[in-house]
């Protein structure tokens, strides 16, 4: 059977449902689903395992990079961030989750967290040169909207054509490019938008706290304001 206009899996639980009301088996046969439902199954099984270890060694390699827990944080949080805009972008295209949807995810959350990097890397630089907090943050995101935003929109417009096409493969083609560019969307929004403030609050705690149990001043930062140590 050839499944169209919903979700195979949807199908194929709607289908056991009736099966089970209506369908009396007799001892010793049971039903089993084959073809691209299987395939589904079997690749879903195995990205629930790829995607969490992928974005584990992620954070460790961001870790070892910003020897730092919250700035490593801070990065991967923009995967939920891209997240958002792919199932919105499914949602309204009318599409479903499906392998090449999954895979998709993989690819935005790359780009959402390089962006990410790009600007905690730049404030982490101001604070170097002896700028405030608040200072690095404002720097960041008046310098560095330019590079998120030309990294999302290459991303965005190379992805274009497979988003609109409706030929041959059209069926695996449009759902991975609906994510990315979905996810991008809303990855760069709140990137430029939630991250700033998020590094500024983060830091501005641990500043505080510092100063409250008298441990030394940031090493990134000048106390005086008068520039890098």
């Amino acid at each position: 059977m050839d499944v169209r206009g919903r979700a195979v899996d949807a199908f194929v639980a709607d289908a056991n449902a009736a099966i089970a009301r209506q369908v009396k088996l007799p001892t010793g046969y049971y039903i089993e689903w084959g073809g691209s439902f299987e395939n589904q199954q079997r690749a879903m099984t195995r990205l629930a395992l790829i995607v969490p270890l992928t974005i584990g060694l992620i954070f460790i390699l961001l870790y070892t990079a910003f020897n730092s827990v919250p700035h490593a944080t801070m990065i991967i949080a923009n995967v939920p961030f891209a997240l958002v805009g792919g199932i919105v972008g499914l949602f309204v295209t009318g599409q479903y989750l499906s392998v090449p949807s999954a895979i998709g995810f993989i690819a935005v959350f790359g780009v959402a967290m390089l962006n990410g990097i790009v600007l905690v890397s730049f404030m982490n630089d101001q604070l170097r040169l002896g700028r405030s907090i608040r200072e690095a943050v404002r720097e960041a995101a008046a310098l560095r909207l330019r590079p998120v935003l030309m990294t999302a929109s290459v991303a965005i417009l190379g992805l274009l054509p497979t988003l609109l096409s409706q030929g041959v493969g059209a069926e695996t083609q449009r759902p991975l490019a609906t994510v990315v560019v979905g996810g991008l969307i809303t990855s760069t929004a709140l990137t430029l938008l939630l991250l700033p403030l998020m590094y500024e609050w983060v830091e501005t705690r641990r500043e505080r706290r510092d100063m409250t149990v008298g441990v030394e001043p940031n090493p990134l930062q000048d106390p005086a304001g008068g520039g890098a140590r």
